[in-house]
């Protein structure tokens, strides 16, 4: 698969959670809902960036959640825009076939803003995996998480 080009369709289990962070405008940015995100020491030491395959995660990340609503902000415009994003202890499904119920308690990252994955590699860490059914893979929140496996 790519990154979204739109929200992804996402379900609970349970009351979610979410917080609200400031976004990074150094660059413009585009955030779907579902999508994973974070702070990148490389662009922003204290603001949200989205998360797509392109970006490198490492240990002076900090993977901030999910995205609970989609977001456009302009290259330099103030960074007084926010934007609310899922956090632990939410458990999220998303649409996805990589996992199976014997898969249950991994470790889940993202490969790309739109793929779950067990790969650590360069990928935000987001959670467990907590159950699958109809199709879809429900991810017990970690976040926020500093990845330090990145």
């Amino acid at each position: 698969m790519a990154n979204l080009t739109s929200d992804a369709p996402i379900r609970f289990l349970g009351e979610a959670k979410s917080e609200k962070w400031f976004i990074d405008t150094s660059v413009a940015n585009v955030f779907f809902k579902g999508q994973p995100v974070i702070i990148d020491q490389d662009v922003d030491a204290e603001n949200a960036t989205p998360y797509v395959d392109a970006t490198v995660v490492d240990p002076a990340d900090v993977v901030l959640g999910i995205a609970a609503e989609g977001k456009t902000v302009a290259i330099s415009a103030a960074e007084t825009t926010e934007i609310e994003v899922y956090v632990a202890p939410s458990i999220i499904g998303f649409k996805s076939a990589v996992f199976t119920n014997a898969d249950l308690g991994k470790l889940v990252y993202m490969s790309d803003s739109a793929v779950l994955t067990e790969t650590a590699a360069d990928n935000p860490l987001i959670g467990k995996l907590f159950k699958v059914e109809d199709g879809y893979a429900y991810v017990e929140l970690s976040t926020p998480v500093i990845p330090t496996g990145a």
